[in-house]
C-alpha cells in the first residue's frame, strides 16, 4: 500500500512541476484489417446451398491505408495525452465456398477519434486508448452499424525528436457485420508520425 501511495503521489508530483506544451502533427501508414469470427452456418442456409458439403466462410486480411492528425499535449517527462484525428479505410476480404463471395472484398471507411495515452520510456513509447469512429464510405456491403466503439493499443520510437515509427492494433467492440454471429472490426495499423515545432 505504502508503494501504491509513492507512486501515485511521484505521478501527481511529475504532473505538477512539468512544463506542460502542445506539439501538432500528422501520421499515416498501411492497415491490415478483418472480421473476427468465422462464420457458423446453420442448418436452413446449409438447405440453401446444398451443394456446399460443410459450408465456411471465413474473414481475411484486407490492405489499405490511415492517415490522421495530433496534438501531442506533453504533461510530464513520461506522459502525453495525444487526441487523434484519422481517416481509417477498413475491411475484409472473404474466403468462403458458398455462391460466388470468395475473393470478394468488404470496404468501409471510418472517420475516428481517439484519445490515446502515451507512457514514455527515452525513445520509446506506449499507448493505449479509446477510439470512436463514424462510417463515411462503405462498398460490397452495409455496416451494421455506423459507428465503432473500440480500444487501441501499440508501441512508439521516436527517431528524432519529431519523427518516429509506430505499431497499433484496434479492437472494435460493436458489431459491422452479422449473419449468425457478430462479427467487429480487427485492425493492424504500421506506419510513421511526425510533429511539427511550434517555436521559432
Amino acid at each position: 500500500m505504502k508503494k501504491f501511495l509513492f507512486l501515485v503521489t511521484a505521478f501527481i508530483s511529475g504532473l505538477s512541476f512539468a512544463q506542460v506544451t502542445f506539439t501538432p502533427g500528422i501520421r499515416a501508414g498501411a492497415n491490415f484489417s478483418h472480421f473476427s469470427n468465422s462464420e457458423e452456418f446453420n442448418y436452413y442456409y446449409m438447405e440453401e446451398f446444398p451443394n456446399a458439403a460443410e459450408p465456411y466462410l471465413d474473414y481475411k486480411t484486407k490492405t489499405d491505408f490511415y492517415i490522421g492528425f495530433i496534438g501531442n499535449i506533453r504533461l510530464a517527462k513520461f506522459y502525453a495525452l495525444q487526441p487523434e484525428i484519422n481517416y481509417s479505410r477498413q475491411g475484409a476480404k472473404i474466403s468462403t465456398n458458398v455462391n460466388n463471395w470468395d475473393g470478394k472484398t468488404l470496404s468501409v471507411s471510418y472517420l475516428g477519434l481517439q484519445l490515446i495515452n502515451k507512457f514514455y520510456f527515452n525513445q520509446f513509447n506506449i499507448h493505449v486508448g479509446p477510439t470512436l469512429e463514424f462510417v463515411v464510405d462503405k462498398k460490397n456491403f452495409d455496416p451494421e452499424n455506423e459507428i465503432d466503439l473500440g480500444i487501441t493499443a501499440g508501441l512508439g520510437y521516436d527517431i528524432t525528436k519529431n519523427f518516429g515509427i509506430e505499431a497499433r492494433v484496434k479492437k472494435g467492440f460493436i458489431p459491422v457485420d452479422s449473419y449468425n454471429r457478430n462479427h467487429s472490426n480487427v485492425v493492424f495499423q504500421t506506419g510513421l508520425y511526425y510533429t511539427f515545432n511550434l517555436k521559432k
